[in-house]
Protein backbone atom coordinates (compact mmCIF):
# COMPACT_ATOMS: atom_id res chain seq x y z
CA UNK A 1 0.00 0.00 0.00
CA UNK A 2 3.22 2.45 0.34
CA UNK A 3 3.47 2.34 -2.96
CA UNK A 4 -0.81 4.12 -3.59
CA UNK A 5 0.45 6.05 -0.88
CA UNK A 6 3.37 7.39 -2.32
CA UNK A 7 2.10 7.97 -5.48
CA UNK A 8 3.58 5.41 -7.29
CA UNK A 9 2.20 2.40 -9.82
CA UNK A 10 -0.90 0.91 -7.75
CA UNK A 11 -0.78 -2.09 -9.93
CA UNK A 12 0.00 -5.25 -7.76
CA UNK A 13 4.28 -5.90 -7.38
CA UNK A 14 4.60 -9.67 -8.61
CA UNK A 15 6.72 -11.54 -5.94
CA UNK A 16 5.07 -9.06 -3.12
CA UNK A 17 4.24 -10.27 -0.15
CA UNK A 18 0.58 -10.80 0.34
CA UNK A 19 -1.69 -9.26 2.92
CA UNK A 20 -4.45 -10.97 4.91
CA UNK A 21 -7.20 -9.17 7.66
CA UNK A 22 -7.69 -12.20 9.83
CA UNK A 23 -7.87 -9.43 13.15
CA UNK A 24 -7.51 -6.16 13.45
CA UNK A 25 -4.14 -6.61 14.93
CA UNK A 26 -2.71 -7.37 11.14
CA UNK A 27 -2.59 -3.75 10.11
CA UNK A 28 -0.87 -0.83 12.47
CA UNK A 29 -2.16 1.64 13.62
CA UNK A 30 -0.98 4.33 11.12
CA UNK A 31 -2.61 1.72 8.42
CA UNK A 32 -6.12 1.52 10.05
CA UNK A 33 -6.15 5.36 10.19
CA UNK A 34 -5.49 5.37 6.83
CA UNK A 35 -8.24 3.00 5.87
CA UNK A 36 -10.82 4.95 7.58
CA UNK A 37 -9.65 8.22 5.84
CA UNK A 38 -9.49 6.12 2.11
CA UNK A 39 -12.94 4.62 3.21
CA UNK A 40 -14.43 8.63 3.73
CA UNK A 41 -12.72 9.69 0.40
CA UNK A 42 -14.28 6.91 -1.10
CA UNK A 43 -18.01 7.61 -0.07
CA UNK A 44 -17.32 11.21 -1.10
CA UNK A 45 -16.32 10.17 -4.78
CA UNK A 46 -19.36 7.70 -4.55
CA UNK A 47 -21.92 10.72 -3.68
CA UNK A 48 -20.23 13.04 -6.63
CA UNK A 49 -20.87 10.37 -9.19
CA UNK A 50 -16.89 9.76 -9.88
CA UNK A 51 -16.14 6.16 -10.67
CA UNK A 52 -12.67 5.03 -9.14
CA UNK A 53 -12.07 1.68 -10.33
CA UNK A 54 -8.82 0.99 -8.88
CA UNK A 55 -9.93 -2.81 -9.03
CA UNK A 56 -10.55 -3.43 -12.84
CA UNK A 57 -10.35 -6.99 -13.71
CA UNK A 58 -9.40 -8.10 -10.49
CA UNK A 59 -11.70 -10.86 -8.68
CA UNK A 60 -12.59 -12.03 -5.23
CA UNK A 61 -14.04 -15.29 -4.01
CA UNK A 62 -16.49 -15.35 -0.68
CA UNK A 63 -16.81 -18.18 0.94
CA UNK A 64 -19.82 -17.90 3.40
CA UNK A 65 -20.67 -20.79 5.89
CA UNK A 66 -22.53 -18.56 7.67
CA UNK A 67 -25.36 -16.24 6.82
CA UNK A 68 -25.02 -12.67 5.47
CA UNK A 69 -26.17 -9.64 4.29
CA UNK A 70 -24.37 -6.77 5.34
CA UNK A 71 -20.86 -8.16 4.84
CA UNK A 72 -21.56 -9.95 1.84
CA UNK A 73 -23.34 -7.25 0.06
CA UNK A 74 -20.70 -4.53 0.68
CA UNK A 75 -18.07 -6.60 -1.00
CA UNK A 76 -20.12 -7.86 -3.90
CA UNK A 77 -21.21 -4.10 -4.52
CA UNK A 78 -17.48 -2.61 -3.46
CA UNK A 79 -15.81 -4.99 -5.72
CA UNK A 80 -18.34 -3.97 -8.65
CA UNK A 81 -17.69 -0.31 -7.81
CA UNK A 82 -13.86 -0.35 -8.16
CA UNK A 83 -14.03 -2.18 -11.59
CA UNK A 84 -13.39 -6.06 -9.95
CA UNK A 85 -16.41 -8.97 -9.46
CA UNK A 86 -16.78 -11.05 -6.82
CA UNK A 87 -17.63 -15.25 -6.47
CA UNK A 88 -20.39 -16.14 -4.20
CA UNK A 89 -20.31 -19.76 -2.25
CA UNK A 90 -22.50 -20.72 0.03
CA UNK A 91 -22.58 -23.66 2.18
CA UNK A 92 -23.59 -25.94 -0.52
CA UNK A 93 -21.90 -24.23 -3.52
CA UNK A 94 -18.43 -25.58 -2.77
CA UNK A 95 -16.22 -29.09 -2.02
CA UNK A 96 -15.81 -27.57 1.79
CA UNK A 97 -19.40 -29.35 2.42
CA UNK A 98 -18.08 -32.06 0.84
CA UNK A 99 -15.95 -32.88 2.86
CA UNK A 100 -12.28 -31.15 0.81
CA UNK A 101 -9.57 -29.81 2.82
CA UNK A 102 -9.59 -26.44 3.81
CA UNK A 103 -6.22 -25.96 2.75
CA UNK A 104 -6.97 -27.74 -0.51
CA UNK A 105 -9.68 -25.33 -1.18
CA UNK A 106 -7.44 -22.44 -0.01
CA UNK A 107 -4.69 -23.27 -2.73
CA UNK A 108 -7.35 -24.16 -5.64
CA UNK A 109 -9.07 -20.49 -5.01
CA UNK A 110 -5.67 -18.84 -5.20
CA UNK A 111 -5.51 -20.05 -8.70
CA UNK A 112 -8.14 -18.48 -9.70
CA UNK A 113 -8.55 -14.97 -7.94
CA UNK A 114 -6.82 -12.27 -6.23
CA UNK A 115 -8.52 -12.72 -3.00
CA UNK A 116 -10.62 -14.80 -0.62
CA UNK A 117 -13.41 -13.67 1.70
CA UNK A 118 -14.36 -16.16 4.15
CA UNK A 119 -17.12 -16.43 7.05
CA UNK A 120 -17.31 -19.52 8.86
CA UNK A 121 -17.85 -20.35 12.79
CA UNK A 122 -14.14 -21.39 14.05
CA UNK A 123 -11.52 -18.47 13.84
CA UNK A 124 -9.09 -21.55 13.66
CA UNK A 125 -10.38 -22.63 10.17
CA UNK A 126 -9.72 -18.78 8.89
CA UNK A 127 -6.02 -18.83 9.92
CA UNK A 128 -5.41 -22.51 8.55
CA UNK A 129 -6.87 -20.82 5.10
CA UNK A 130 -4.97 -17.98 5.23
CA UNK A 131 -1.68 -20.13 6.05
CA UNK A 132 -2.53 -21.98 2.69
CA UNK A 133 -3.64 -19.25 0.42
CA UNK A 134 -1.60 -17.20 -1.32
CA UNK A 135 -3.36 -14.46 -2.05
CA UNK A 136 -4.64 -11.99 0.76
CA UNK A 137 -7.73 -13.72 3.15
CA UNK A 138 -10.22 -11.23 5.24
CA UNK A 139 -12.14 -12.40 7.76
CA UNK A 140 -15.82 -11.75 7.09
CA UNK A 141 -16.32 -12.77 10.89
CA UNK A 142 -15.75 -15.65 13.22
CA UNK A 143 -16.93 -16.93 16.57
CA UNK A 144 -14.19 -14.78 17.85
CA UNK A 145 -13.51 -11.65 15.59
CA UNK A 146 -15.47 -9.29 13.38
CA UNK A 147 -12.55 -7.02 12.09
CA UNK A 148 -14.46 -5.58 8.97
CA UNK A 149 -17.64 -4.37 11.29
CA UNK A 150 -14.78 -2.45 13.46
CA UNK A 151 -13.33 -0.04 10.44
CA UNK A 152 -17.48 0.92 9.41
CA UNK A 153 -17.95 1.65 13.58
CA UNK A 154 -14.81 3.88 13.45
CA UNK A 155 -15.34 5.39 10.08
CA UNK A 156 -18.72 6.58 11.22
CA UNK A 157 -17.46 7.84 14.95
CA UNK A 158 -14.72 9.80 12.91
CA UNK A 159 -17.40 11.47 10.72
CA UNK A 160 -19.55 12.65 13.08
CA UNK A 161 -17.69 13.38 16.15
CA UNK A 162 -13.82 13.16 14.77
CA UNK A 163 -10.83 11.30 16.36
CA UNK A 164 -11.99 8.59 18.68
CA UNK A 165 -8.69 8.41 20.83
CA UNK A 166 -9.12 9.53 24.10
CA UNK A 167 -12.93 8.66 24.07
CA UNK A 168 -14.81 6.34 26.06
CA UNK A 169 -16.60 3.56 24.72
CA UNK A 170 -19.26 1.01 26.24
CA UNK A 171 -19.82 -2.05 24.84
CA UNK A 172 -22.95 -3.57 26.61
CA UNK A 173 -24.05 -7.56 26.26
CA UNK A 174 -21.93 -10.45 25.16
CA UNK A 175 -18.45 -11.06 25.21
CA UNK A 176 -18.08 -12.61 22.30
CA UNK A 177 -16.78 -11.58 18.56
CA UNK A 178 -18.19 -8.01 18.71
CA UNK A 179 -16.74 -7.30 22.56
CA UNK A 180 -13.86 -9.19 21.14
CA UNK A 181 -13.08 -6.80 18.34
CA UNK A 182 -13.33 -3.52 20.43
CA UNK A 183 -10.68 -4.52 22.68
CA UNK A 184 -8.48 -4.99 19.90
CA UNK A 185 -9.62 -1.44 18.50
CA UNK A 186 -9.03 0.10 21.86
CA UNK A 187 -5.73 -1.02 21.62
CA UNK A 188 -5.08 0.10 17.75
CA UNK A 189 -7.46 3.59 18.60
CA UNK A 190 -6.59 4.68 21.77
CA UNK A 191 -9.41 4.92 23.06
CA UNK A 192 -11.13 3.43 27.08
CA UNK A 193 -13.14 0.76 26.75
CA UNK A 194 -15.44 -0.37 29.40
CA UNK A 195 -17.45 -3.53 28.86
CA UNK A 196 -20.27 -4.56 31.17
CA UNK A 197 -21.67 -8.34 30.49
CA UNK A 198 -23.25 -10.68 32.64
CA UNK A 199 -21.25 -13.41 34.70
CA UNK A 200 -20.10 -16.13 32.87
CA UNK A 201 -20.53 -14.34 29.57
CA UNK A 202 -16.91 -12.13 29.77
CA UNK A 203 -14.80 -11.90 26.81
CA UNK A 204 -11.29 -13.76 27.45
CA UNK A 205 -9.53 -12.60 30.09
CA UNK A 206 -6.00 -13.08 28.34
CA UNK A 207 -7.21 -11.07 25.57
CA UNK A 208 -8.94 -8.26 27.97
CA UNK A 209 -5.45 -8.18 29.49
CA UNK A 210 -3.78 -7.03 26.19
CA UNK A 211 -5.94 -4.05 26.23
CA UNK A 212 -4.42 -0.88 27.01
CA UNK A 213 -7.08 0.89 28.63
CA UNK A 214 -9.99 -2.19 28.93
CA UNK A 215 -11.71 -2.66 32.32
CA UNK A 216 -14.51 -4.80 33.00
CA UNK A 217 -17.48 -2.68 34.73
CA UNK A 218 -19.97 -4.20 37.54
CA UNK A 219 -23.08 -2.93 35.50
CA UNK A 220 -24.67 -1.64 32.47
CA UNK A 221 -24.96 1.89 33.98
CA UNK A 222 -21.37 1.71 35.19
CA UNK A 223 -20.10 1.11 31.84
CA UNK A 224 -21.94 3.81 30.43
CA UNK A 225 -21.46 6.52 32.73
CA UNK A 226 -20.15 9.61 30.68
CA UNK A 227 -19.43 7.40 27.45
CA UNK A 228 -19.23 8.97 24.02
CA UNK A 229 -20.39 5.69 22.31
CA UNK A 230 -22.05 3.43 23.34
CA UNK A 231 -22.02 -0.61 21.76
CA UNK A 232 -24.45 -3.51 21.98
CA UNK A 233 -24.53 -6.90 20.15
CA UNK A 234 -27.19 -9.86 19.79
CA UNK A 235 -27.45 -11.73 23.01
CA UNK A 236 -27.94 -15.23 20.79
CA UNK A 237 -24.76 -14.75 18.25
CA UNK A 238 -24.88 -17.27 15.43
CA UNK A 239 -24.08 -21.15 16.54
CA UNK A 240 -26.07 -20.20 19.68
CA UNK A 241 -29.65 -19.84 18.58
CA UNK A 242 -30.62 -23.21 20.35
CA UNK A 243 -29.43 -21.13 23.84
CA UNK A 244 -31.79 -18.04 22.92
CA UNK A 245 -34.05 -18.84 25.17
CA UNK A 246 -32.25 -19.13 28.23
CA UNK A 247 -30.02 -16.01 27.33
CA UNK A 248 -32.91 -13.94 27.33
CA UNK A 249 -33.35 -14.21 30.73
CA UNK A 250 -29.87 -13.32 31.80
CA UNK A 251 -29.48 -10.39 29.64
CA UNK A 252 -32.56 -8.81 30.27
CA UNK A 253 -30.62 -6.47 32.46
CA UNK A 254 -28.53 -5.03 30.40
CA UNK A 255 -30.34 -4.21 27.23
CA UNK A 256 -29.87 -1.13 26.12
CA UNK A 257 -32.41 1.53 26.06
CA UNK A 258 -33.03 5.26 26.26
CA UNK A 259 -33.04 5.27 29.62
CA UNK A 260 -29.69 3.92 29.86
CA UNK A 261 -28.34 6.07 27.43
CA UNK A 262 -29.33 9.25 30.11
CA UNK A 263 -26.26 8.00 31.93
CA UNK A 264 -24.13 8.92 29.06
CA UNK A 265 -22.19 11.95 27.38
CA UNK A 266 -25.25 14.16 25.78
CA UNK A 267 -23.38 13.70 22.63
CA UNK A 268 -23.30 10.23 22.95
CA UNK A 269 -23.86 7.80 19.80
CA UNK A 270 -25.13 4.32 19.98
CA UNK A 271 -24.15 1.69 17.41
CA UNK A 272 -25.51 -1.47 16.91
CA UNK A 273 -23.74 -4.01 13.86
CA UNK A 274 -26.96 -5.56 12.95
CA UNK A 275 -29.29 -7.35 12.73
CA UNK A 276 -31.09 -6.38 16.32
CA UNK A 277 -33.28 -7.56 17.85
CA UNK A 278 -35.74 -5.47 18.61
CA UNK A 279 -36.78 -5.31 22.21
CA UNK A 280 -34.09 -7.62 23.05
CA UNK A 281 -30.62 -6.26 23.45
CA UNK A 282 -31.79 -2.95 22.61
CA UNK A 283 -35.49 -1.41 23.66
CA UNK A 284 -38.30 -1.21 20.50
CA UNK A 285 -37.30 2.34 19.75
CA UNK A 286 -33.87 2.44 20.15
CA UNK A 287 -32.82 2.19 17.12
CA UNK A 288 -34.81 4.90 15.62
CA UNK A 289 -33.44 7.47 18.60
CA UNK A 290 -31.50 10.66 17.08
CA UNK A 291 -28.51 8.93 18.88
CA UNK A 292 -28.58 6.21 16.96
CA UNK A 293 -26.13 5.79 14.05
CA UNK A 294 -26.63 2.31 13.14
CA UNK A 295 -28.35 2.97 9.15
CA UNK A 296 -25.16 5.13 8.45
CA UNK A 297 -22.92 2.22 10.35
CA UNK A 298 -24.30 0.32 8.22
CA UNK A 299 -23.69 1.65 5.22
CA UNK A 300 -20.06 2.32 5.87
CA UNK A 301 -19.54 -1.52 5.56
CA UNK A 302 -19.39 -0.58 1.76
CA UNK A 303 -16.63 2.47 2.14
CA UNK A 304 -14.52 0.34 4.47
CA UNK A 305 -14.61 -2.61 2.61
CA UNK A 306 -13.92 -0.99 -0.89
CA UNK A 307 -10.69 0.65 1.29
CA UNK A 308 -9.85 -2.79 2.72
CA UNK A 309 -9.66 -4.32 -1.14
CA UNK A 310 -7.87 -1.81 -2.45
CA UNK A 311 -5.04 -1.84 0.32
CA UNK A 312 -4.68 -5.83 0.29
CA UNK A 313 -4.85 -5.69 -3.34
CA UNK A 314 -2.79 -2.91 -4.92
Amino acid sequence: MAARMAGQDPSRTTGSTKRDFLTLGDCTPDELRYLIDRAIELKRLRAAGAADQTLLGRSIAMIFQLNSTRTRVAFEAGMAQLGGNAIVLGRADSQLGRGEPIEDTARVLSEMVDAVVIRTSLHEEVERFAASASVPVINAMTSRFHPCQLLADMQTYQELRGSIAGRTVAFVGDGYNMCNSYIEAARQWGFRLRIACPPGYTPDARLVATGNDVVLAESPREAVENADLVVTDVWSSMGHEEEAQRRRAVFQPYQVNEALLEHARPEVLFMHCLPAHRGEEVSPTLLDDPRSVVWQEAGNRLHTQKALLEFLLT
